[in-house]
């Protein structure tokens, strides 16, 4: 028998499943310290828990442990790495929550229309005020959804009863899988601007970060709603603050730099502000015990190994390939454009990579997306795709072509209703460090892709390249190394500069002006 320890409040369900089985042994109990209940069953093969933290410490006082899951999707509270290094794998269980978080969207969106908060505050002190608490419907409205994962599709689904037309914003998936929902695909301007409500659901990183400004609120019609259950740096709270006077929009807010106790910032501008509860359900409890309690029987029983999240590097595979298709998928998505829509993947591996291309699928997705972790499984990187309404090739390669150890990933993207756009990116890994052969048609670039890059598409002529280098000067931006072929027609040019600053987009917007570039883009890589 195989004994999992639940040190966690979570639903007995996964208690349940487990004993039936016949092959565990289960002891659950949230009320004694992890570390003391370690010590008691210290021949756990198994944990489960949810947001409590498992460090070396933990792990180390269960010589036997094997397996963790935690029950949700984060798991920046369990240390992987030191897990890895014992040979114990960590599970999560992504999507539990996701209509848990839909359902609380369209619960503030209603409780805020309705006015239901201070309208039941007012009506238990006596008072009745109907004419104060005069609200407004949804139904007949827009609603701009800015993000189509899982939460932002179940957003769409849980208010296709409600009568609203949805507009939608997502390079990532794929135009017919949002007209699946019933969603009409646009840029980010038009859907602030055309939304009654606007509710966000992306990660928060380096291009998110601060994405909800003046610009985009700005643009929002008066008396209109922002719904924020993503991540709380994603508005710019400034901003929001000095327009949502102006404008009087409604700001209903989940979020914050911080779980804890304590003021909050957003506390003067949130119409409603609740205790991060996207994930706070009876069901989403259940649901996040059942697959806990499925995975780990699954794992043991058929060797499905689809959401572990701290896989090693297959044995015969450099890391530094994992790393370099990540690199050029970046790359080639900057090329392509990152607001144009994502409709197909193909990649190539050669040489010696060809027998880990299923593996090397899985930096390929995470480079793209930045809620899937490099450290999932190929058939979880299939899934997501599908689920995206992303196809994904990978390509025969040709022996003969002598790419020896190289990667080549190709992006086709809508430039509109009725073009494609493909862009392609092909590199390799020499003395250790990923190089970058070819973008496009312009070949043997050999340049090393790491740090702040920008790349420059034009008419061949000469002159060009001192112009951008005078541009970039002006502006305090230094050239580290420079790049600059023409195509095999030799009617363009491509300059790639290594540069010591990330250079801003109107900076790059006005260089490509001065020298008629068909394609200006800043990446880090």
């Amino acid at each position: 028998m195989k004994k999992v320890l639940i040190p966690t409040k979570l639903d007995t369900v996964a208690k349940t499943l487990l004993e039936n089985h016949g092959r565990y042994t289960v002891a659950q109990d949230d009320k004694t310290d992890p570390a003391a209940l370690a010590k008691a069953h210290p021949d756990a093969y198994a944990l489960i828990v949810r947001s409590e933290k498992v460090d070396a410490a933990l792990i180390s006082a269960l010589p036997q442990l094997k397996v963790i899951i935690r029950a949700g999707a984060g798991y920046n509270t369990i240390d992987t790495k030191f897990a890895r290094k014992r040979g114990v794998d960590v599970m999560n269980t992504p999507g539990a929550n996701a209509n848990a978080v839909a359902e609380e969207v369209v619960a503030l969106m209603l409780a805020d229309a309705r006015f239901l908060l201070p309208a039941d505050a007012s009506c238990r002190k006596g008072d009745w005020e109907k004419k104060a608490f005069m609200g407004r419907e949804i139904a007949g409205k827009t609603v701009g959804i800015v993000g189509l994962g899982a939460i932002g599709r179940l957003v769409a689904k849980r208010l296709g009863g409600f009568d609203v037309k949805l507009l939608g914003h997502d390079p990532l998936i794929a135009p017919d899988r949002a007209e699946e929902l019933g969603v009409t695909m646009c840029d980010l301007p038009t859907l602030f601007a055309q939304s009654d409500y606007v509710t966000l659901h992306l990660p928060e990183n380096d291009e998110t970060k601060r994405l909800v400004n003046a610009s985009l609120l700005g643009r929002m019609k008066p008396g209109a709603t922002l719904v924020n259950c993503a991540r709380a740096g994603i508005v710019h709270e400034d901003d929001l603050r000095k327009i949502k006077a102006e404008k009087k929009l409604r700001f209903l807010n989940d979020v914050y730099p911080k779980d804890e106790p304590g003021p909050k910032s957003v506390a003067d501008i949130a119409d409603i502000m609740l205790p991060h509860l996207g994930a706070s359900t009876r069901e989403a409890n259940l649901n996040a015990a059942r697959r806990a309690a499925e995975q780990l029987i699954e794992f043991d029983d058929k060797g499905i190994t689809s959401y572990i999240v701290n896989r090693d590097i297959p044995a015969g595979l450099d890391a530094a390939y994992a790393d370099l298709a990540f690199t050029l998928t970046r790359l080639c998505r900057a090329v392509a454009g990152r607001q144009a829509q994502l409709k197909q993947i193909e990649t190539s591996f050669y040489g010696t990579l060809k027998p880990f291309a299923d593996w090397l699928l899985v930096p390929v997705v995470a480079a793209l997306y930045e809620d899937f972790d490099r450290s999932l499984s190929s058939d979880a990187a299939r899934r997501y795709l599908r689920d995206r309404g992303i196809e994904y090739t990978a390509r025969e390669t040709d022996a003969s072509k002598g790419y020896r150890d190289s990667i080549t990933v190709d992006l086709i993207v809508g430039v509109d209703a009725d073009n494609l756009r493909r862009a392609s990116v092909r590199g390799t890994v020499a003395e250790g460090r990923p190089m970058v052969a070819r973008i496009n048609d312009f070949d043997k670039l050999y340049f090393e892709p790491a740090g702040h890059t920008v790349l420059f598409s034009y008419p061949d002529r000469p002159g060009v390249l001192g112009r951008i280098g005078a541009a970039l000067a002006a502006a305090g931006v230094n050239i580290d190394d420079v790049r600059n072929p023409h195509d095999s027609g030799g009617k363009k040019s491509i300059a790639i500069l290594k540069v010591n600053q990330a250079a801003p987009e109107n900076l790059l917007r006005q260089i490509a002006e001065q020298i008629g570039a068909e394609r200006a883009v800043g990446v880090e890589l």
